[in-house]
């Protein structure tokens, strides 16, 4: 499933649908760039214009995951970040976007809303600072870690080892 939505060598039409996969995005207002899933170019009265297209489309980003509907935000803050991308990039407005679960198979329809926007916002600037500090923050390991894409990036497990410090103190002990 994953595999089909990250190859950006299919493209496909649908009637009056472009779909285009693992779409390059980014944004210099919020200083992040990143890769859609799947972007929907639906064909409408009052939206862009396509380069190689008639007409002019809306812009529907589809977010796709593995498994069933989480009770936290962060795949919608993700859908909504990648929406606030497209938007800076085409000069558009994008009011909905959606995200598809592998495990029950359907899409469910995300309202980009003012206040998940300012969320958005927010994260990216405290992420920001971090790295202008120079600081890592902690990770919280837990079972959701199994399934991220970022998991050997973020190496969870090492989380539980404690720090580099403490393992160099521990070694230097151990050889005197």
């Amino acid at each position: 499933m994953h595999k089909k939505a990250h190859d950006p060598y299919i493209t496909e039409k649908r009637k009056d649908t472009i779909i285009a996969r693992a779409l390059p995005v980014s944004s210099r207002i919020m200083g992040i760039s990143g890769e859609c899933d799947i972007v929907e170019f639906h064909k409408c009265e009052d939206g862009i214009q396509l380069y190689g297209h008639r007409g002019t489309y809306s812009v529907y980003p589809v977010e796709y995951k593995k498994g069933k509907t989480k009770h936290s935000e962060e795949d919608i803050l993700q859908l909504v970040a990648q929406a606030m991308c497209l938007e800076e990039m085409f000069s558009t407005e994008i009011p909905e976007g959606a995200l598809f679960y592998g495990e029950t198979r359907r899409r469910e329809v995300v309202p980009v809303t003012d206040d998940l926007r300012t969320e958005v916002k927010a994260m990216f600037q405290e992420m920001h600072q971090y790295f202008a500090r120079r600081y890592t923050p902690k990770v919280k390991p837990s079972k959701v870690c199994n399934s991220c894409s970022l998991k050997d990036l973020c190496l969870p497990k090492l989380a539980r080892s404690g720090t580099v410090k403490h393992y160099l103190e521990q070694k230097l002990e151990e050889t005197e």
